[in-house]
C-alpha cells in the first residue's frame, strides 16, 4: 500500500531547483529591504528633505539591484561553465572507456541501494538508452537539458531586490515628516518577519528564531546607521 503521503513530497530535481530559486528570490529581497532601509534611515538622521531622501534611496536601489544582478551573473556563468566542462570530460570519458564508465555506473547504483545483478541491468539499459545522460545524472547530479542560466538567475535577482528596496524607499518618503520614521522602521520589521518566516518554510526551520534573528539585524542596521547620520548631521550643521 502507497503511502498517501508520498504524493505531497517534493522527489524531482526540478522541484529542488524551484525550491532554491524561491529562496533565492527571498533572500534577494530580504537583502533589498535590509540594505535600503539602513540607506534611507541613516540619510534620514541627518536630514528630513524628502528629495535627498529619495535620491539616496533610489541611488541605492539601483546600485543594490544591479550589484546582485552582477554577481549573480558572474556566480551561475562560472556554475554553467564547470557544468559544460564536466559534461564533456564525461562524454569523452564514454568514447574512450566505455566498460570502465559502465562499471563506474554500475557502482554508484549499487551505492543507492541495489544489489549487483540489478545494479548491473538497470546501468546497462541506462547506457543504451542515453549514456551521457545517465552518468551525468547519476554520478554528477546535473541535467544536460537543464542547465544553470546565467541570465535568469540575474534577472531574478535584480527583482527580488528591487521589489525589497522600494517598500523601505516608498515608507520614507510618503509619509509626512513626522511620522516618516516610525512608519519606516513598522513596515521594515514586518517585512523582515515575513521574508524569515517564509525562508524558514523553505528550509523546514524553526520559525521563530529565523523571524527573530531577521528583525534584531534589520533592527541594528537601521539603528546603527540612524545613529551615523544624526552624528554627521550634527558635525555639518
Amino acid at each position: 500500500m502507497s503511502d498517501p503521503q508520498a504524493h505531497h513530497e517534493p522527489h524531482s530535481t526540478g522541484m529542488g531547483a524551484r525550491l532554491n530559486w524561491l529562496r533565492a528570490a527571498v533572500l534577494g529581497a530580504n537583502d533589498g529591504v535590509v540594505s535600503t532601509a539602513g540607506l534611507v534611515v541613516g540619510v534620514a538622521g541627518a536630514t528630513d528633505d524628502r528629495s535627498t531622501l529619495l535620491t539616496a534611496g533610489l541611488a541605492g536601489l539601483l546600485a543594490g539591484s544591479m550589484s546582485m544582478a552582477a554577481g549573480e551573473y558572474v556566480s551561475v556563468s562560472t556554475q554553467r561553465d564547470s557544468e559544460k566542462a564536466a559534461l564533456a570530460t564525461e562524454e569523452r570519458e564514454l568514447q574512450e572507456t566505455p566498460e570502465a564508465e559502465l562499471a563506474e555506473l554500475t557502482g554508484l547504483l549499487e551505492d543507492k541501494g541495489l544489489s549487483r545483478e540489478v545494479a548491473r541491468e538497470a546501468a546497462v539499459q541506462l547506457t543504451e538508452r542515453d549514456a551521457l545522460r545517465a552518468h551525468a545524472e547519476v554520478e554528477l547530479g546535473i541535467d544536460p537539458d537543464d542547465l544553470t542560466n546565467p541570465w535568469h538567475a540575474a534577472g531574478a535577482s535584480f527583482l527580488a531586490f528591487t521589489v525589497g528596496a522600494l517598500l523601505p524607499l516608498l515608507a520614507i518618503v510618503l509619509p509626512p515628516t513626522s511620522l516618516r520614521l516610525l512608519v519606516t522602521v513598522l513596515s521594515v520589521l514586518a517585512a523582515l518577519a515575513l521574508t524569515g518566516w517564509w525562508s524558514a518554510r523553505l528550509g523546514n526551520a524553526a520559525v521563530s528564531p529565523a523571524v527573530l534573528r531577521n528583525m534584531g539585524g534589520g533592527a541594528v542596521a537601521m539603528a546603527v546607521t540612524y545613529a551615523a547620520g544624526e552624528l554627521l548631521g550634527a558635525a555639518g550643521a
